[in-house]
């Protein structure tokens, strides 16, 4: 197996800004870039006019290109009908920005689809994602939901529901270990029509734990999320590690990206550790060690 895939680099995980986490992206070897872009400098009501083309000349002239931004508004997604009006608009507008810079993909989470299809909150992110894949076909883009909060299988069945392929797939291998406990190679081909961009990302779960509990959902609200959150932060449920560390079975996860014809990016993301920048450099011979 030799992967052909770009590799790129999530800036806000070396977590010293933009500038200075593309200068560092392009420095351990990474080809494209992540970036955040819902508040501070990349807030697109923040990053307007000239300073659009100036960040993109900026990029390209150190040899890099946008893999996606990443637009995730967190909360609870897309969950309550009464805020999701704000949050689409908000969302479209990343989506603009996403574009003006060169790319068409956005990642997000939307908050967990519920089992329930016939609920007002099923019926709230249905809304709220058909509105936005609508949006996201007008431009040629997508809308790219990151895996992990619900098994591959129910995502694609939500999915399935909308229109067009707007709102497509970030698949992440790792959540799918840390917190449902599905399986990544079978992930990625039930949801092989809808990939448009992936994270390189390993983990372990040491515990089953309700995955709404992990994410927040309107469904949980008043259970116990201070003692869910202390033992996530003692890493008693779920641990992100370095790359060939946790439980994600690269071979299998990148044979089977192959299999499907996927070509996009393999980004790096990593939310955690002592010296990220370390860990983002290893993961790029990781990776360069399957071509």
């Amino acid at each position: 197996m030799a992967l052909t895939n770009k590799i790129g680099v999530i800036v806000d995980s070396f977590g010293v800004g933009v500038r200075e986490g593309l200068r560092k992206a392009k420095d351990v070897g990474a080809e494209g870039v992540q970036i955040y872009a819902v508040k501070g400098e990349m807030d697109p009501d923040v990053l307007v006019g000239p300073a659009r083309q100036e960040l993109k000349k900026y990029i390209a002239d150190l040899g890099l290109e946008i893999s996606a931004l990443c637009g995730d508004l967190g909360g609870h997604g897309f969950q309550d009908a009464a805020a999701n009006p704000e949050k689409v608009e908000k969302s479209k507008r990343i989506m603009d920005l996403a574009v003006e810079l060169g790319t068409n993909i956005v990642t997000t989470h939307i908050g967990i689809v519920p089992e329930d299809k016939n609920g007002p909150v099923y019926d709230a992110m249905q809304t709220a994602c058909e509105e936005l894949s609508r949006y996201a076909n007008s431009l040629g883009a997508y809308f790219a939901i990151e895996t992990g909060p619900e098994t591959a299988a129910h995502l694609k069945s939500f999915l399935d529901t909308l229109s067009g392929k707007g709102v497509s797939v970030n698949f992440d291998p790792a959540n799918m270990v840390m917190v449902t406990g599905d399986d990544p190679v079978q992930g990625v081909k039930l949801l092989k029509d809808y990939i448009v961009h992936t994270h390189v990302k390993d983990g372990v779960r040491h515990r089953v734990v309700d995955p709404r509990v992990v994410y927040g959902s309107l469904e949980t609200e008043g259970m116990e999320h201070d003692k869910i959150a202390a033992l996530l932060a003692e890493g008693k449920i779920f641990e992100e590690l370095p790359l060939g560390e946790g439980k994600v079975d690269f071979d299998a996860y990148f044979r089977a990206l192959q299999e499907i014809g996927y070509q996009g990016y393999l980004t790096i993301e990593r939310e955690v550790g002592a010296d990220p920048e370390a860990d983002i450099r290893k993961a790029v011979q990781f990776i360069r060690a399957y071509r």
